[in-house]
Parts: C-alpha cells; structure tokens; sequence
C-alpha cells in the first residue's frame, strides 16, 4: 500500500488567494492554481496509481500539479514539504496534500502551511491535529482516506471463504507506525473466523521489503515447522514479494508447498493486483480507489468556493473478486477436488 501528498494554495473566493491577502501582495487571480503531491515511495503499485490519479484531475481541473516521492523516508518527506512552503524563488503552491510515511503526518509541517495561508490535505489517514488547524485558519485542511478498517473486514471475509473450516495463516503487515496498518488488521480481527490462526510478520508496503522480511523468517529453523493454509498480506505488492522469496526456495517440495498456497493481497489496482487475481497468482484482492484525484478535486472546489469539506471522507473499498463469486468459486473447486 501502498502513499501521496498534494499541496494547493487556497482561495476564499475565486478572485484573491488567501496567501496573496496575508502577505498583502497584487491580486493574481489570474494565477493557474498550482498544486504539488507528495507520495510515500515509487517502489508501490498504488502510490503510482495515485500519481496517475493526480495528474489526470489536474488536466481535467486546468491547474497545475507536481509530484514528488519521499523513497519510504519521513525525514525526507518533511524536507520535501518544507522546500516548497519556505521557497523564495517560486510562488507557494496553493495547498498540500499529503500521504504520509510516518504516523503522525508531519504535524510541525502541516502548521507551517496553514500558517503560510496553504491549504493541507491529508490522505489515508487521519492526523489528531486537524481539529486544531481547522479551528485556527481559513485554509481548507481535511482528511481523505479509505475506509482502512473495512479493507481489514473484507480481507476477514475472503479468509472465511477460503477456510471454511478453519486453519493458520501467515500474514505480512505494513509498518508498526501505519494507521492503515493498524486499522486493516483490527478490521481483519474483527471478521475473521475465531479458528483461523494468525502468524505476523512486517513489511514497509514494498515488495522488497516483505521478500527481505520472509527471506530472513525462512532461514529460521522455526519457520521449517510452521504450517499454514493461507498468505495474506496488507497490500499486493507485500503479497507477491513473499511469492518471490517462496519461489527462490531450494527445496521444491517447500517451495512447491508454499506457492500452492492461496495469496490474499489488497488495493486492486488494474494493471497489478487485479491482474494478478485474474492470472492466478493471488486468490483475491481488495480494491482500495486512488484517493489523489478525488482530493485534488476537493481542495481545488474549495478554493473557487470557499466550501471546506468535512474534516474526514472515507471512501469505501469493495473485494476483488466478489466475495459470493469467491465463495462460488472454491466451492465448486472443493466439489470437483
């Protein structure tokens, strides 16, 4: 799961931009509205389809976006930000939206572009000081997210579909900090079958990061004596780099065994996850929309109108495939097996 950032100036009507009226410069509401989207890594499958969803409202909307990646660094997202909300060599963007590596979305940063009459946005999770922000300045700051906690009870309902009558199931989770994280697993807890035991390990929403975590779980001699029934990761991309661990085993009937298994992924995205259900080589997905562009929209229908959305909009996820076609599925595989 794969993450983004978008930062856009805001406007309390269409003539004047707010940080044009506290810094007292000219009117520029000729200005093309100008927006930059920060993302978590490259190395995601989603966080490339939120680029992608970015760019394509921009050219819908008529403004301009800029992209940029933090390469899975908190650090360097916060650098990132702080360039474009300090810069005396450029305009400021006319507001940030914003998906953040850490937890706690860069708190220090989000003030500092309020302050500067930038609008923020967040995206996938929710951020304690938004309440704050919102009371205390003109700008528009919200929250878009998908409904996380329903993503983990979908992924609940697929492991009850594909054991009926109970069983083990390794599962690779994002980073101990993620909300989204959290909230996918107390979802999945909240919907799974009390008889389906769970063995975690953690990766950082990459597929490299979840081939190093299993690569390094399978030199463990504890590993050799585990038993599961099903892989179930928090995004595709985690999902498939722990295909490609299993598939450098030397031993093949490990090896065998383990690809054999169901793989369980989320966030859908067409050219990857859905695909990958479609070839065989996850049992099911969650598809988890690309938030960017519908934000972009947001923060930009705010700007022109002075209509700030609610503090947080939560879009829903849906299964891939449908839960009743998976469950027809297995059971007709069940019959003829």
């Amino acid at each position: 799961m794969v993450t983004l950032v978008i930062i856009a100036r805001y406007q309390l009507s269409a003539a004047v931009p707010i940080s044009a009226k506290i810094a007292g410069c000219k009117d520029t509401s000729m200005k093309k509205p100008r927006f930059v989207v920060a993302l978590i890594t490259q190395d995601n499958d989603y966080q490339i389809e939120q680029a992608a969803s970015a760019e394509e409202a921009a050219r819908r909307l008529g403004v301009d976006v800029q992209v940029v990646f933090a390469d899975n660094d908190s650090i360097q997202q916060s650098q990132q930000v702080l360039k474009f909300i300090q810069s005396s060599s450029e305009a400021l963007p006319d507001g940030i939206i914003l998906e953040s590596v850490s937890g706690t979305a860069l708190p220090l940063v989000a003030r500092a572009a309020t302050a500067a009459g930038i609008g923020w946005v967040v995206l996938n999770r929710g951020a304690d000081y938004i309440s704050e922000l919102r009371r205390t300045h003109k700008v528009p700051v919200f929250s878009v997210a998908a409904d996380n906690y329903e993503v983990g009870r979908i992924q609940g309902r697929q492991l009850a579909a594909l054991l009926p009558k109970g069983g083990s199931a390794l599962c690779i989770q994002g980073p101990s900090d993620s909300t989204t994280a959290r909230l996918r697993t107390e979802g999945m807890e909240q919907t799974k079958p009390d008889n389906v035991q769970m063995k975690t390990i953690r990766g950082q929403w990459t597929e490299a990061s979840a081939y190093k975590a299993l690569s390094a779980w399978l030199r463990l001699s504890t590993s050799q004596q585990s038993h599961n029934d099903v892989i179930i990761a928090q995004n595709d991309a985690m999902a498939m780099g722990a295909r490609k661990a299993f598939h450098e085993l030397s031993d093949s009937n490990a090896r065998d065994r383990w690809l054999r298994l169901p793989y369980l992924g989320c966030d859908g995205v067409p050219k990857t996850g859905q695909a990958w259900v479609k070839s065989g080589s996850l049992a099911a997905t969650v598809i988890v929309p690309p938030l960017a562009g519908q934000a972009l929209g947001m923060v930009n229908a705010a700007l022109q109108t002075g209509v700030i959305p609610p503090d947080l909009t939560l879009v829903a996820p849906s299964s891939f495939p449908a839960l009743e076609s998976l469950t027809r599925t297995l059971a007709s595989a069940a019959a003829k097996g």
